[in-house]
């Protein structure tokens, strides 16, 4: 399972680091939720960012 850092998103999205983390925040458009692996540690799981873009290209 490939997992992803928020600098990862700010890339493949154009948004900035802190509307990435309103994003998971408020769960906008059913953007995945981070996963915690550590103290200092959160990440994205790759499947699941894509999963979620597939849903967004199908609703356009």
């Amino acid at each position: 399972m490939t997992y992803v850092d928020v600098k990862f998103l700010r890339d493949r999205y154009q948004n900035s680091v802190p509307t990435i983390w309103r994003w998971a925040r408020e769960r906008k458009n059913g953007f995945p939720a981070p996963i915690k692996l550590g103290p200092n540690c959160t990440r994205w799981r790759l499947a699941d960012l894509e999963a979620w873009e597939a849903t967004r290209e199908m609703a356009q």
